[in-house]
């Protein structure tokens, strides 16, 4: 399945305490290795784990190039995302998570979602200027971190963005494609578990301002994206966890959710946002003493969710593929 949509495809060639620093890395080595993956030795369950938010190794480049501190752009983080949901791999499902940070790039957006404001030159014709994601500042490459601070001193080049989707976007894509068409082959479905983390209060940007919000949203593109039972299983079992939840408010899932939820061919997408006050210090970016608790919980949530049948699921036809 292509990542550019279809309408554009034509034209595509394709005041706390101080945080702990943002990690520096030399760009060859992010790019060597832009995304981790981790998979038990024998799958066992349908179920394909991803963290597209959580990546934390920032290049010293970059961090040259903003307008914001090492702990500033660390605010869009889904932080610690990836060790929460590390214990779904001993039950038998892979994790996928990236290596680069949300405020680099982007992968849960369109492959080309960029803002000509930010650029130097303008752009091809392929690229989604339009988007609501790139009007809020938040496209592939964000214009903005949370609380809608702005990232760069100086427009980027065209061929700084391309270098970026090419040698990071384009690897977790294949790499979480290959996933879920793996286990598609294996056990006739997949279902892929969006895992990210929200602030505990709505933004100054957002629908909900001000607003406290719930331990967990389950966003399922308002039942698009996954058959209806798997979004209900998931709520039953976080709720048996003792945790509040809502659909689909404020996030109803990202791209990935949207893109890889193709419930009539078996292909299921859940996206999931946990309350970061459960879990750290918002200010400080530091894990909390609730950190624990929740990692059992989400690896019980995980093995709730593999206890179940789920060979009911519509289009159950194996060897299917994007």
């Amino acid at each position: 399945m292509d990542l550019i949509p279809r309408h554009r495809q034509d034209d595509a060639a394709a005041e706390p305490a101080p945080a702990a620093p943002a990690v520096s890395r030399d760009e060859e080595a992010l790019f060597g290795e832009p995304v981790r993956i981790e998979k038990p030795a024998r799958q066992k369950v349908p179920f394909v784990f991803s963290s597209p938010h959580s990546g934390r190794l920032y290049p010293a480049a970059f961090v040259t190039a903003s307008n914001l501190d090492a702990v500033t752009l660390r605010r869009s983080e889904d932080s610690f995302v990836e060790e929460i949901f590390g214990g779904v791999v001993t039950l038998g499902a892979p994790l996928i998570h990236a290596r680069f940070p949300r405020a680099y790039l982007d992968a849960n957006r369109e492959p080309y979602e960029l803002d000509p404001a930010m650029f130097a030159e303008p752009l091809p014709p392929h690229v989604n200027t339009r988007s609501l994601r790139v009007a809020g500042g938040l496209g592939t490459i964000a214009r903005v971190v949370a609380d809608a601070i702005e990232i760069y001193r100086a427009p980027l080049s065209y061929a700084e963005a391309e270098r970026r989707i090419r040698l990071l976007y384009m690897p977790f894509h294949e790499a979480l494609r290959g996933l879920l068409e793996e286990t598609h082959r294996l056990f006739g479905r997949a279902v892929l578990i969006d895992c990210h983390s929200m602030p505990s209060v709505g933004g100054p940007t957002d629908d909900d301002r001000g607003a406290d919000r719930p331990d967990i949203v389950l966003g399922d593109r308002y039942g698009t994206s996954c058959a209806g039972e798997i979004t209900e299983e998931a709520e039953r079992i976080l709720k048996r966890l003792g945790y509040s939840t809502l659909r689909n408010n404020p996030y109803a899932g990202g791209f990935n959710t949207e893109h890889y939820g193709r419930p009539q061919r078996g292909f299921h997408a859940l996206q999931i946002e946990i309350n970061r006050a459960l879990y750290m210090d918002e200010a400080r970016l530091e894990r909390s003493p609730g950190f624990d608790k929740l990692h059992r919980d989400m690896t019980a949530f995980a093995a709730g969710l593999a206890r179940v049948d789920w060979s009911g699921l519509p289009g159950n036809a194996r060897g299917a593929a994007f």
